[in-house]
């Protein structure tokens, strides 16, 4: 095998596995660069090792773990790749071995001054990711026994890749924790405003509906003809509002459950929802076909009524004046199924899954003709998977109806 690795001995090569298994394990940054200078100085027999690490925005390059303790000064200069040894190391893109600093222009002895350190000579390499990018220079300091060997540079070498690939991880696994935390506050943020919102508003529109109806009640016909039109309008805005008080439940997750046992076919019945006013509106009948056998769920009953509701909603608005709109509680093996039929716009195959995502809106925000915010079918799923169940979409496709599926378990006798 005519490779590097053939050129390390075995010890060296077995050692160089155990390095890269520590490697890849590592997340922590400052630990990661810690072990590797360790490593350096110790399998090249030297005084000290260091890294310096290419800052992609200024193209400078800065220290960033030393064998020595690094000063707040040497920290914070940067070493530019213009006449220093390290620049030229990453530049080349190649290791580069300087026998007598001392003589070599692109040195900084000021490094040594900074933290009490003779330098003789320096073994320099370079740190490149997967791409084979030089992110960074790994040095070793001082061979204490002879000088620099051949092998000694291709262990330092293979080091280094192992190095520059386990830093660059360990920076992107950084950066995507940073990102998700950030996305944890902004979400909390959205939470938190749409849950004072949603408060804020009720108050004020129970005050306004109560007046409407009000005054409908002494008002002209056409009088009470325009009455009934804001009445509306109020209506889809209290809509609005509770979706938005829904997603609590979504958000608090499990913690909010208060589980019990409870009758579907009762929930069903008790709700009354064939009675729904804005289904009367729009002249549309609602059927419901319940079993004669009581049918036993272990769920949150605020969060069914929700799920049923919201479902219900969904049937409504995007079903014609004077359509059809089917429910259907059925037992499936160990579970309970509720079939929302309705016969209105029906969902294309590539939007049955879509319609569950927070916000979706199958038509153009600019030209849609059906309110809502595109929460009632996500809040849904989430609840219903909160409880232990499941919850899709079936469709022949567009203006040909669509089903919704709520499955949720059986509570089963011991």
């Amino acid at each position: 095998m005519n490779n590097r690795f053939t050129k390390l001995g075995a010890a060296r090569l077995a050692r160089m596995v155990e390095i890269s298994r520590v490697l890849n394990s590592t997340t922590n940054v400052e630990r990661l660069l810690t072990y590797i200078i360790s490593e350096a100085a110790s399998l090249t027999d030297t005084e000290a090792a260091s890294i310096l690490l290419l800052d992609p925005r200024t193209r400078q390059l800065h220290f960033v773990a030393s064998s020595n303790e690094i000063t707040g000064q040497m920290a914070d200069t940067p070493v530019p790749l213009d006449g220093s040894i390290a620049g030229a190391v990453l530049r080349a893109n190649k290791p580069l071995y300087i026998p007598d600093v001392s003589a070599d222009p692109r040195w900084n002895q000021n490094v040594d001054e900074a933290i009490d350190f003779k330098t003789s000579e320096i073994l320099g390499v370079p740190m490149r990711n997967v791409d084979r990018v030089p992110v960074g220079v790994l040095e070793a300091i001082n061979k204490q026994n002879g000088s620099f060997s051949r092998q000694d540079v291709e262990t330092l070498t293979i080091l280094a890749d192992l190095a520059g690939v386990a830093v660059e991880k360990t920076r992107l696994f950084e950066e995507l924790k940073r990102a998700n935390k950030e996305l944890s506050e902004l979400d909390q943020l959205k939470t938190d405003f749409i849950s004072i919102a949603s408060h804020e508003l009720r108050t004020p529109l129970a005050v306004i509906m109560g007046y409407i109806s009000f005054l409908r009640e002494g008002a002209d016909s056409e009088m009470a003809s325009q009455l009934d039109s804001v009445l509306h309008a109020a209506t889809q805005m209290r809509n609005l509002i509770q979706e938005m008080l829904n997603m609590r439940y979504v958000d608090a997750g499990q913690t909010t459950l208060q589980l019990s046992t409870v009758d579907l076919v009762e929930v069903v019945r008790t709700m009354a929802i064939d009675a729904d006013e804005t289904a009367t509106a729009k002249q549309q009948q609602v059927s419901i076909e319940l079993p004669d056998s009581p049918l036993a769920v272990s769920v949150d009953q605020d969060m069914l009524e929700v799920v049923l509701g919201n479902l219900l909603s969904n049937a409504i608005k995007f079903t014609p004046e004077g359509g059809h709109i089917n429910i259907r509680i059925e037992r499936h093996s160990e579970e309970a199924w509720c079939c929302f039929t309705d016969d209105g716009i029906g969902i294309s195959p590539d939007n049955l899954d879509r319609i569950f995502k927070r916000f979706y809106q199958i038509e153009s925000p600019l030209i849609r003709r059906q309110g809502g915010m595109g929460l009632g079918l996500a809040i849904a799923r989430d609840l219903v998977e909160l409880n232990k169940g499941r919850l899709w979409a079936e469709s022949p496709g567009l203006e040909k109806g669509s089903t919704f599926y709520a499955a949720l378990p059986l509570k089963l006798e011991a």
